[in-house]
């Protein structure tokens, strides 16, 4: 079996060698300040005896968990401490193929490349459902697409990279597809604190056996290189998942999941609502100057990412490195997404320099 490198690493490394000054707007790693409290917990966290420095519960903290499942509003025994939405999506597709109810995994198209991956390494097989324009998914479209043979459907809300919130009767119709259909619906919610709408709405709100509700904190604390995650699994689900945890990774980082849970509980919806507020600044500012440079492009509802088609120049890879080395501006070629937005560019709206991206893409394509 053949696993394919996503293209985030090629970009990345092609920009860090260019010759050039470069804007990253590559990957979604927020630049703002995590909260204090957990830069606290972790100076706190040195000076603990040394047996706090030794495996933590395979599991996840009990009190992370605790802190969590409050919350969110499930019990305690259903949330597993991951690394990072990544092994959570792959926990949460893994669960799905080992019920031996199909072999399908659903994806939208656009797609997060990473489900692509995942499936192919789980020995699943992918088939994609298209979004709109502006990224909506419409649950008439998944019900046609699903069948005896789809193990699980995979949403993203906010989505990356259209920048979608699904609504709520969407979300409720995922969820009676997956139930329709004996599947699963995995729910990837790891932008939710980054909605933009005010019409975010969780998975976990519909009481179901047939969904996986997947997160983290790398987004919303702004700790990407922490990897804690978890996964909210149905109760007759989680012990394979917690197993398969286990023989994968053991366990998790101790000191970052303490770090994690000072954060939570010290943390006010300010230090949020700020950071969304700065997000949304950024949404105006980029998408102006890509109004002045006469592009076509996606209005994030939520999450990081602004999705941009520039007439004439599409979205490969080619033409990425090109806007690197002429414009000094790194973005992701749409063909990394999928079919129907080959045609397009996507950036992250995660670096202090977006007024000065803008400018430099506005007068490239002017």
């Amino acid at each position: 079996m053949e696993y394919e490198t996503p293209l985030f690493f090629h970009v990345m490394e092609y920009a860090a060698q260019a010759d050039r000054d470069v804007v990253d707007m590559v990957s979604g790693n927020p630049d703002w300040e995590p909260p204090e409290a957990l830069r606290d917990g972790l100076r706190e966290y040195a000076d603990f005896d040394p047996d706090r420095f030794q495996y933590p519960p395979s599991a996840g903290l009990r009190e992370l968990r605790e802190e969590i499942a409050a919350r969110r509003g499930v019990d305690v025994e259903q949330v597993v401490i991951t690394n990072g939405a990544g092994e959570a999506n792959y926990l949460a597709m893994a669960r799905a193929l080992e019920r031996d109810r199909g072999r399908e995994i659903l994806l939208t198209d656009p797609v997060y490349s990473y489900y692509p991956g995942k499936t192919t390494m789980l020995g699943g097989t992918q088939s994609y459902v298209a979004a709109d324009e502006e990224g909506q998914l419409d649950p008439a479209d998944v019900r046609a697409a699903a069948s005896e043979e789809t193990a699980a459907i995979v949403a993203n809300s906010p989505n990356n990279p259209t920048g979608a919130v699904y609504p709520e009767e969407t979300i409720r119709e995922l969820v009676a597809i997956a139930e329709e259909y004996d599947a699963i619906l995995v729910s990837d919610e790891v932008y939710d604190h980054y909605d933009l709408s005010g019409r975010f709405t969780s998975a976990l709100r519909f009481d179901s056996d047939h969904r996986i509700v997947t997160n983290a904190f790398s987004k919303s604390l702004a700790i990407t290189g922490f990897r804690v995650g978890y996964a909210v699994f149905p109760p007759h689900l989680v012990e394979n998942a917690r197993s398969r945890h286990m023989l994968v990774n053991v366990a998790g980082s101790r000191p970052a999941q303490y770090a994690v849970l000072r954060a939570l509980r010290e943390t006010g919806p300010d230090y949020y609502e700020r950071n969304r507020a700065l997000l949304a600044d950024r949404v105006e500012t980029f998408t102006d100057a890509l109004d002045a440079a006469g592009a076509e492009y996606t209005t994030p509802q939520g999450a990081f990412y602004v999705m941009a088609r520039f007439d004439g120049y599409p979205g490969t890879l080619e033409n990425v490195e090109k806007l690197v080395d002429e414009a000094g501006v790194a973005g992701m070629p749409g063909e990394a997404f999928g079919d129907s937005r080959r045609d397009w560019l996507r950036f992250a709206l995660v670096t202090p320099r977006v007024e000065e991206a803008a400018d430099r893409l506005a007068s490239y394509f002017e």
